[in-house]
C-alpha cells in the first residue's frame, strides 16, 4: 500500500500523466507548459542528433519484417484549429478489424476535460486512413472519477468501416508477471515515432524494471527504461515471445538524457489486463454478433 501511495504522489506532485509524452509533434493545448521545459534543444535539431530520454539511445526504423511481427500498429491523426491534419500518437488495430485502441489522453487532459473530439481525427494502417465512428469512444476511466491516472489512460474506438489491414490479436491472458522488481527484456514499437527520433517509426529493445500494485481498474503500471518521446503515446511493448504485455503512457522529464532511475527518471506503461484486458475481449464478442456490412 506504501509504494502505492507514493506512486500516487508522484502523479500528483508533478503532473507526471501521460501528457508529459502527450500525442503529436508538439504538445496540445491545454497542457501543462512546465511539461515541455525539456523538449529537444534547438542545437540538436540543427545538427540532426536525437534527444533521447536516456543517455543511451538504442531506437532503430521498423521494417516490414517487423510489422509483420507486431500487427495492427497505426498511427492516431487529428486535424488542428486550421485543419491540417498532424500525427498524433500510436494506436492499434487489436482483435478485430473495426476497434482500435489508443491512449485516452489523446482526447481528455488530467482533469479529464476534452482536449479533441473524435471527429477531428482518423486512423492510418497500411497506407490508408479510416475514419471512426464519432460516438464510439470507450475511455477506461470510472465514471466518477476526477483525473486521469496512468492505469486508467486507456481508450477504444470503432471504425466507421472495417480496416484492410492485419490486426494484433487481444491477448489469450493477463501478463504472468509479479509486483515488484524485476528484469523484463520488451522490445517499445512505435509506429507513431517519436519527436525526438528521426525516422517516421521505430523499434527499441528495453526492460521493464518494476511491475507496480493495481490501481484504477484492477490495472498495474509498468516502469521501464525505453526511449520516448512526444508522438510514442500509445506505443506498445512486447516481450521475447512476441505479446503485447502493456501499452506506453508517459514518461518523466522528457528528453533531458538522464540516466534510469526507478523513482524519479523512467516510462510508465499500462499493462493489458483488469478492465482494459475486459473491454478488449467483450468489444471482440460484439463485432462477432454483428452482421458484415
Amino acid at each position: 500500500m506504501a509504494q502505492g501511495r507514493r506512486a500516487r504522489r508522484v502523479l500528483a506532485m508533478g503532473g507526471v500523466l501521460a501528457l508529459v509524452a502527450i500525442a503529436g509533434s508538439r504538445a496540445p493545448a491545454g497542457d501543462d507548459p512546465t511539461h515541455r521545459a525539456s523538449a529537444v534543444a534547438p542545437h540538436d535539431l540543427a545538427r540532426g542528433r536525437s534527444a533521447a530520454l536516456y543517455p543511451y539511445d538504442g531506437r532503430r526504423d521498423m521494417t516490414g519484417g517487423d510489422r509483420a511481427r507486431y500487427p495492427g500498429a497505426g498511427v492516431l491523426w487529428c486535424r488542428r484549429s486550421d485543419g491540417v491534419p498532424q500525427k498524433a500518437a500510436a494506436a492499434w488495430l487489436i482483435g478485430t478489424a473495426s476497434l482500435v485502441m489508443l491512449n485516452a489522453h489523446n482526447f481528455r487532459n488530467r482533469q479529464l476535460d476534452t482536449t479533441r473530439s473524435v471527429g477531428d481525427c482518423y486512423f492510418q494502417i497500411g497506407g490508408r486512413n479510416y475514419d471512426f465512428v464519432a460516438d464510439s469512444l470507450r475511455l477506461g476511466v470510472a465514471a466518477n472519477a476526477t483525473r486521469l491516472h496512468i492505469t486508467d489512460d486507456w481508450a477504444l474506438l470503432r471504425l466507421a468501416q472495417p480496416a484492410d489491414a492485419p490486426r494484433q490479436p487481444v491477448p489469450e491472458a493477463a501478463p504472468d508477471l509479479s509486483t515488484g522488481d524485476l528484469a523484463l527484456p520488451v522490445t517499445l514499437v512505435a509506429p507513431g515515432g517519436h519527436q525526438n527520433y528521426r525516422g517516421d517509426s521505430s523499434l527499441e529493445s528495453c526492460t521493464v524494471r518494476r511491475i507496480d500494485p493495481p490501481t484504477e481498474g484492477g490495472i498495474r503500471r509498468a516502469r521501464h527504461d525505453c526511449n520516448d518521446g512526444y508522438g510514442g503515446s500509445g506505443s506498445g511493448l512486447f516481450d521475447e515471445a512476441g505479446r503485447l504485455v502493456a501499452m506506453q503512457s508517459a514518461s518523466l522529464s522528457m528528453n533531458s538524457r538522464h540516466a534510469f532511475d526507478i523513482e524519479f527518471h523512467y516510462g510508465s506503461a499500462l499493462l493489458i489486463e483488469g478492465e482494459l484486458l475486459d473491454a478488449l475481449r467483450r468489444a471482440q464478442r460484439e463485432d462477432g454478433s454483428r452482421p458484415a456490412p
